[in-house]
C-alpha cells in the first residue's frame, strides 16, 4: 500500500465508531496485558513461568534485549488498535499503517491458525515430548504457552476484524468487482515475471517444509530433530499452506486467472500468504541471535531465505496492483 491510495473522503466513507468497533478495540488492548506483564516481569528479573534448568536462565543479557523488543512489538498492537478506531487514524499515511498491519498479520496468523490445531492434534494423541528429547529441561512452564498464545489469538482476531473494517471504509473501492473486470493494462509483463519468479523461488521451501511435515529430517540440525513434537509437524504443514497462498495470490493477480473470483480473493491470499511467509521466516531466523540455540543448519537458512524472497515479491505485486488500480480510478474520474 502506498500514500497514493485514495483517502476515505474520496470513497464517501467515514470511520464509524459503533459499539462493535469499540468492543473489538477494548478486547485487543486487554489481550495484550498478560504478555506484556510477563515480559516486563522477566526484564525486571522475575522467574515467573521459567522452570529451573531452562536455557533462558543461562542467557539473561540477550533475553533481556529480546524481551524488550517483543514488549515494543506487542505495545504496537495497542497503537494499531487506536489508529484503526479513531477518526485521526484515517489521516495516517497508507504505508505507515499498512506496513505494521502487514507485519502483525504475518506474526499472528500462524499462531492463530497453528495453536488451536496443535491442541487438537494433542487431544487426538499427538506427541507432546519428542522422541529422544523427553529428558530435556523444559523451556517454559506449560501454562505460559496457553496464556501467551491465547492472547495472541485474540489479538489476531480482533486486529484483523478492525483492519478489515478500516480498509473497507478507506480503500474498499480498490477491490470491488471480479478479476475479469480488471483493466487490461493494470498488470504488465514485469509483474507477470515477478509472479513467476516468486513461484520458482517457492519450490525449495515448499519441498523442505513438505519433507519435514512428513517426518523427514534432511537439513534439520540436532536440536530440531530431537525437539520435534506434533506441534512441529503442524507448523511445517502451515508453512506449506501460507507459501501456497502467497504464490497462488500472486499468480491470480498477475495472470488474471480465476476470472469469476472477486478481486478481494487474490488480494487476501497475497496479503495473508506473503505476510506470514516473510514475517514467520524472519522471526525463526532471528531466534538464534538470542544464543538460546545453535544457529540453524544451511538448508534451514536457505528455506527461510527463500520464504522471505517469495513473500516480498508477492507483497510488491499487491502494492503495485493497489497503486495502479487507484491511479486507474482517478484517471477515469478526472
Amino acid at each position: 500500500m502506498t500514500q497514493t491510495l485514495a483517502p476515505a473522503r474520496e470513497t464517501g466513507h467515514t470511520l464509524g465508531l459503533g459499539r462493535f468497533r469499540r468492543a473489538l478495540r477494548a478486547v485487543a488492548i486487554v489481550s495484550c496485558v498478560p504478555y506484556l506483564s510477563l515480559k516486563v516481569a522477566w526484564i525486571a528479573g522475575s522467574r515467573t513461568g521459567i522452570p529451573d534448568g531452562s536455557s533462558l536462565l543461562e542467557h539473561r543479557a540477550s533475553m533481556a534485549v529480546a524481551n524488550s523488543v517483543t514488549v515494543l512489538m506487542d505495545a504496537a498492537v495497542i497503537v494499531l488498535a487506536l489508529v484503526l478506531t479513531r477518526p485521526w487514524g484515517l489521516r495516517a499515511p497508507a504505508w505507515l499503517l499498512g506496513l505494521p498491519a502487514w507485519v502483525a498479520t504475518g506474526l499472528l496468523a500462524p499462531i492463530t491458525a497453528g495453536f488451536p490445531l496443535q491442541l487438537l492434534v494433542d487431544l487426538l494423541g499427538g506427541s507432546r515430548a519428542s522422541s529422544g528429547g523427553g529428558d530435556a529441561e523444559p523451556f517454559l512452564d506449560a501454562w505460559v504457552f496457553g496464556v501467551v498464545y491465547t492472547g495472541f489469538i485474540v489479538q489476531g482476531l480482533t486486529l484483523g476484524a478492525l483492519f478489515v473494517l478500516y480498509a473497507r471504509d478507506r480503500w474498499g473501492r480498490l477491490w470491488e468487482g471480479r478479476v475479469w473486470e480488471l483493466p487490461v493494462g493494470l498488470i504488465g509483463a514485469a509483474q507477470r515475471a515477478v509472479a513467476v519468479a516468486a513461484a520458482v523461488c517457492a519450490l525449495l521451501p515448499l519441498l523442505t517444509h513438505l519433507l519435514w511435515a512428513g517426518g523427514g529430517t534432511a537439513g534439520l540440525d540436532e536440536r530440531h530433530v530431537t525437539g520435534r513434537t506434533s506441534g512441529f509437524y503442524v507448523m511445517e504443514a502451515l508453512s506449506v499452506v501460507f507459501l501456497a497462498m502467497a504464490v497462488i495470490g500472486g499468480l491470480l493477480l498477475a495472470f488474471r486467472r480465476g476470472r469469476t473470483l472477486p478481486v478481494l480473493v487474490p488480494l487476501a491470499l497475497a496479503w495473508v500468504g506473503s505476510a506470514a511467509t516473510v514475517c514467520w521466516a524472519a522471526w525463526l531466523s532471528l531466534a538464534p541471535l538470542t544464543d538460546v540455540a545453535d544457529g540453524p543448519a544451511p538448508l534451514l537458512n536457505l528455506t527461510y531465505a527463500g520464504q522471505m524472497i517469495v513473500g516480498i515479491l508477492v507483497a510488491c505485486l499487491g502494492v503495485h496492483f493497489l497503486a495502479e488500480r487507484d491511479a486507474s480510478r482517478k484517471r477515469r474520474t478526472a
